[in-house]
């Protein structure tokens, strides 16, 4: 006799999804990544177009943003550890979408009345206006990188329950968003732009966030109601620490050995090494109170076991191989049109959806810890065929011509060389060079070999890449308490963005197109590392185990003998 409850019919399944908390938060990261591609390339083209086409702006606005996060990515961190879930993420949500508001209406009144600005105090309103800009998109970004932290880094996993799989397709899901709107979004703003005018561009993204900013705060107020274990935070810390002791329990009856239960000691060091702040200090001491936070979430990140699998994935950052505007801008010079360059970014997206796929099935098959070393291992493989692509026929690689012979001419004021001024000016400006009609056409090359080599290296590469970032991503949420998400994956969002720093920096010291391929082998180099600290952590984790096969049954005695109680 069936004791069980009525099955539910297909319609009634249909319905629990759509309204089940997980769907909600697809919905509301959906609408958030939306808005926020669409203003990172909008403002961008904005800033360009007001300053004369002139990069300065540009770059400016670059720099601000990356040493913003570079220096309260902790604090940020800290302050959403140290507040409700649902003040942290209305706050953010409204912060971030009212400063994109107040911007394009800057903006667009700007566009409207730039003439008149000019004139006025001999441009210094119209300065004033671009620091305005600059200053309150700045603000927008710290406050979308505290909203990225709260969502995906802590109301992810507390949906997701103690369910790693489950953690896992919706890390993917989120993923997949991301890769989707990265492209569609820009081309939906940029057909406005170009079928209208840059001031309608304002206008559409104003209203955009207005509207988004509304459906969002419901659809998080939804699953807030959805899921009480958001409501709990503060007391989740000694119940965290115990779910993470009962693995331990475990290895001892499994026989572990006694240097992989390194993990309960870690935690019990982190917590007791962040004291409360004491009360009734002077002026002095709470003016210090910033800087001893970003100390202290430093000192947590490297206090964690996981921090060389974070450092692996900020070194993934220092790299030129990627569909940003320096790749980008070398293909230009390289004799591919626009056209070609939208189907290969159409062919990285696919290459990267096919990477968080990936990483779901490999991980039920290996565990996360061993999908993180073939990731690695499957995208090292595949720039092999960059660092091919850089003495291939057709490449302009030439160790005679000095890397730094531009940043020279500029420092002593010497008259450029057309040809090195047009390289120059095509690799700064990526994407949007390639979708003007350039003055010159560029001299066909002998052999395109070299950089076909180059971009299927890099297709190919965003499988491993992508499921390498989503491996990390877990092994982040999952062994670090709850207490301490805020802060250290604030200090994690700031180890990335120095190494982007630095990868830019690396192109402003060498941006001739003949230096490309230093930068090339550099970047393998940087990315070679990285996954070496993680092959580092995956050894010591898991030892000689990490190289056997993966049966289920061998998988469950990893499981029960590991410190890591459910990252395998």
């Amino acid at each position: 006799m069936d004791t069980s409850g009525p099955k539910k019919t297909c319609c009634e399944s249909v319905r629990d999804f759509f309204t089940s908390a997980k769907f909600l938060i697809y919905m509301g990261h959906a609408l958030s990544t939306w808005g926020d591609r669409m203003w990172n390339f909008a403002v961008a083209v904005f800033l360009v177009e007001l300053y004369g086409n002139s990069l300065l702006l540009t770059a400016v606005y670059g720099l601000v943003v990356a040493g913003s996060v570079l220096l309260l990515g902790a604090i940020i961190g800290d302050w959403v550890d140290k507040n409700p879930r649902l003040k942290v993420a209305q706050t953010s949500l409204v912060v971030q979408n009212s400063c994109v508001i107040v911007c394009g209406i800057l903006l667009m009144v700007v566009f409207q009345f730039k003439e008149q600005l000019v004139e006025l105090y001999n441009g210094w309103i119209l300065t004033t206006c671009y620091i305005l800009v600059i200053t309150i998109a700045n603000i927008a970004n710290l406050a979308s990188t505290a909203t990225a932290i709260t969502i995906q880094r802590d109301w992810v996993v507390v949906v997701a329950g103690q369910d790693s799989s489950k953690l896992a397709d919706m890390n993917a899901t989120v993923r997949i968003i991301d890769q989707l709107t990265n492209i569609l979004a820009p081309m939906l703003v940029g057909q406005i732009m170009a079928f209208g005018s840059n001031f309608i561009g304002c206008g559409f993204i104003s209203g955009w966030n207005l509207c988004s900013m509304c459906l969002e705060y419901a659809l998080l107020w939804k699953v807030y109601q959805k899921t009480p274990a958001l409501a709990s935070k503060g007391g989740q810390k000694e119940q965290q620490q115990e779910l993470k002791q009962l693995s331990p329990a475990k290895d001892s009856e499994s026989g572990q050995r006694p240097e992989e239960s390194s993990q309960p000691l870690m935690i019990e060091t982190s917590v007791v090494a962040k004291p409360d702040s004491p009360k009734g200090h002077g002026c002095c001491y709470q003016m210090t109170e910033p800087l001893r936070t970003l100390k202290a979430g430093w000192v947590a990140y490297y206090n964690q076991n996981i921090f060389f699998a974070g450092m692996s994935l900020a070194f993934l950052y220092m790299t030129v191989l990627g569909f940003d505007c320096i790749t980008t801008g070398y293909a230009y010079t390289q004799g591919l049109n626009g056209s070609v360059l939208s189907l290969l970014m159409g062919a990285s997206a696919v290459s990267g959806i096919c990477g968080t796929v990936a990483f779901t099935w490999v991980r039920k098959k290996c565990g996360l810890i061993r999908t993180g070393f073939i990731s690695g291992t499957a995208q090292l493989s595949c720039l092999i065929l960059c660092i091919v692509s850089v003495f291939a026929p057709g490449s302009p690689f030439d160790l005679s011509v000095s890397p730094f012979q531009d940043l020279y001419t500029h420092l002593f004021g010497e008259k450029l060389l057309p040809e090195m001024d047009h390289s120059l000016t095509s690799i700064l400006t990526g994407l949007n060079a390639t979708t003007a009609a350039p003055a010159e056409e560029l001299p066909p090359l002998q052999s395109y070999m070299s950089v076909s080599l180059l971009f299927a290296g890099i297709i190919a590469a965003r499988i491993g890449l992508w499921s390498f970032d989503l491996t990390v991503t877990q092994l982040i949420q999952e062994n670090v308490i709850e207490s301490e998400r805020g802060v250290i994956n604030g200090v994690q969002n700031s180890m990335n963005y120095l190494l982007d720093l630095l990868h830019f920096i690396m192109v402003i010291l060498a941006p001739n197109p003949e230096a490309f391929g230093l930068l090339v082998i550099i970047s393998v180099s940087f990315v070679a590392m990285g996954h070496i600290m993680y092959f580092g952590f995956a050894f010591k984790s898991l030892g000689s185990r990490l190289f056997l096969c993966c049966s289920p049954e061998q998988k469950m005695e990893t499981v029960e003998s590991l410190s890591l109680p459910t990252t395998v």
